[in-house]
């Protein structure tokens, strides 16, 4: 399968100051990846990168199988979506003028817009100026501009800024459509625990270098953060058999231990003469993940 994205050992530097060094990425067709790090981790070189906006100093980039800054890109372009974190509409232009404008410079018929102000529910506002609109609006016509042209790759910056948790559900909704549709999809976000369930694999950036790269269970495992079993027991008349567990109070115990251990734990209390009223397994999420990698870095 050829990649959609290959970055190969890229390096950006501004004058001496480095914003990306040696990073290596390939995104596969019908794969969402998520971008994880603060500001002035790299991020948005690496985007900048992929869109052909900048060079790199080193290393190459290919983008559906063309340099994406080279002259004879023009046509691969048209094949990539992007969505900025701040995408400057003109505040007097209405909704459907403003996608009407994308459309003719991305060379796609306005016919097909009707249909895209739908999908990302602004139908009703497609009349009314820009400058009126809420930013959760505004965020949604940015979305469509990106999806003109039914693209094979999707670069969207920040892209749930501004949306209610509806329109949060309906936004990832679309993007699980665009992925099974074979559209490669990057997602860079400072919100992380909402990637965990959408996308494929995170990758985190840190001061310039890529520090951590796969599914959230492969980065639990390599960030062997521990994982809590945390019991409710009807009563405490046999608590004295938790020898290891913490005692939370109110009849509540907790356990912490490696992701390999938590099968045996769970198994060793069907042994025990207790009353459980309920079981919890709390485990790491994204955020914990990232704080540990860049704990790791710093150390």
């Amino acid at each position: 399968m050829t990649a959609a994205v290959e970055l190969i050992g890229i390096s950006k530097d501004y004058g001496g100051q480095i914003a990306v060094q040696d990073v290596n990425l390939v995104l596969q067709p019908g794969e969402c990846v998520a971008l994880a790090g603060h500001n002035g981790a790299g991020k948005s070189t690496l985007i900048k990168l992929m869109l052909g906006l900048i060079r790199p100093t080193c290393g190459t980039v290919s983008v559906l199988g063309a340099n994406p800054a080279a002259s004879t890109a023009a046509g691969r372009r048209a094949e990539v979506g992007y969505l900025p974190e701040n995408l400057a509409l003109h505040p007097a232009m209405t909704g459907a003028e403003t996608l009407a404008f994308y459309a003719n410079l991305k060379g796609q018929p306005v016919a097909r817009n009707a249909a895209l102000l739908e999908r990302v529910g602004i139908t009703q506002a497609a009349k009314r100026r820009v400058g009126g609109y809420s930013k959760g609006m505004r965020q949604r016509l940015g979305l469509a501009q990106a999806l003109l042209g039914a693209p094979k790759l999707l670069l969207l910056d920040e892209p749930t800024t501004g949306l209610d948790p509806a329109l949060r559900q309906s936004f990832y909704q679309i993007v699980g459509e665009l992925r099974d549709g074979g559209a490669t999809i990057l997602l860079s976000s400072h919100a992380l625990a909402e990637l965990e369930g959408q996308a494929d694999r995170i990758v985190i950036m840190n001061r310039g270098r890529k520090t951590a790269d796969g599914a959230m269970s492969d980065l639990r495992c390599l960030a062997a953060l521990p994982i809590r079993i945390r019991l409710r027991l009807v009563g405490n008349e046999h608590a004295g058999l938790l020898e290891g567990w913490a005692n939370l109070g109110e009849r509540s115990y907790e356990l912490r231990c490696l992701e390999r251990d938590k099968v045996s734990v769970i198994r060793s209390l069907g042994t025990l003469d207790l009353a459980i009223e309920d079981v919890q397994i709390l485990v790491p999420g994204l955020d914990d993940i990232y704080a540990h990698f860049l704990r790791r870095d710093v150390a």
